[in-house]
């Protein structure tokens, strides 16, 4: 039977990355003890790999495909398939950011008053691109974790991921400029992707992460209507695609299928009502497929 090696980011994606797997329809079994969890799935193999690592491996085809931000398949320069941007993160379905960060009392407002200055960052290629960009001459040190700490004993500025920039406040950082927006990407080795059956089976990954991440946080609607009130339901009616409508036994009344997003239902459902729809039902989604 053919096999597919499958990479999945070990950290701060971890645990949304088996949540987003479990959504599309593989559940995976991560062990403390193991890097490679099971799935179930047996045409794919999976192994635990740093993101800041995924994309060589692919790369070299120890993998054949893998998820990582692309923050690092640009940090690397790697050369592998980018298959499909999927926007999650540890917390949200948002971009992360790389920022240049400063003390807050720091006399520093541009990237161009650190010139000859000590910049602390695990980005260490991203970094000193940016800097050459801005004709900006300064150290770049490669940091091992605890970043935001350098400043300003250890460095005169950081450049750091950030979700939410609540490290950085705690830290008390100042954000003087971002280098980038990073989301993950699903990639794949360029020999796998030329390969018929492997190609086929990173499409379907792909394609249902991409249908479970689209269905985070929206909800299905159902709802009956007399005809006479469709005009003014459908005009109450925010929809994802027009809403699918279907008609009942009783001629006078149809069926509404609708998704929406999910913030919206308790503004929705009270309007829906008011305009005589009946026999509302909000379920949960798993995957929108377009």
């Amino acid at each position: 039977m053919s096999k597919l090696k499958l990479g999945i980011p070990k950290g701060s994606l971890q645990d949304s990355t088996v949540e987003l797997f479990a959504k599309a329809g593989w559940r995976i079994s991560v062990s403390s003890r193991s890097y490679y969890p099971g799935i179930d799935d047996p045409e794919i193999e999976c192994m635990m790999v740093r993101a800041q690592e995924m994309a060589r491996y692919v790369e070299s085809g120890a993998l054949d495909a893998g998820l990582t931000g692309k923050d690092w398949i640009l940090e690397t320069g790697a050369d592998v398939e980018e298959v499909a941007e999927l926007v999650y993160s540890k917390t949200s379905l948002g971009r992360v950011r790389w920022v240049l960060a400063v003390a807050e009392d720091s006399a520093f407002q541009s990237v161009r008053d650190l010139e000859g200055k000590v910049i602390s960052t695990e980005a260490v290629r991203m970094t000193e691109k940016y800097l050459a960009r801005n004709g900006v001459k300064a150290r770049v040190e490669f940091s091992w974790g605890a970043t935001e700490v350098k400043v300003p004993q250890l460095a005169d500025a950081i450049v750091e991921v950030t979700e939410t920039g609540s490290s950085l406040r705690a830290n008390h950082l100042r954000v003087v400029d971002t280098l980038l927006e990073s989301a993950p990407w699903f990639i794949a080795n360029r020999a796998a992707w030329r390969d018929a059956w492997k190609r086929e089976k990173i499409e379907n990954i792909a394609l249902l992460l991409d249908g479970a991440i689209k269905a985070y946080n929206r909800v299905g609607l159902l709802l009956n209507v007399r005809r006479e009130d469709l005009d003014k339901v459908l005009a109450a009616l925010p929809a994802l695609r027009n809403p699918t409508i279907s008609q009942l036994s009783d001629a006078q009344w149809v069926a509404i299928n609708t998704i929406v997003e999910e913030k919206t239902v308790r503004q929705l459902i009270p309007k829906l009502k008011a305009a005589r729809a009946e026999g509302i039902v909000e379920y949960p989604l798993n995957k929108v497929v377009y």
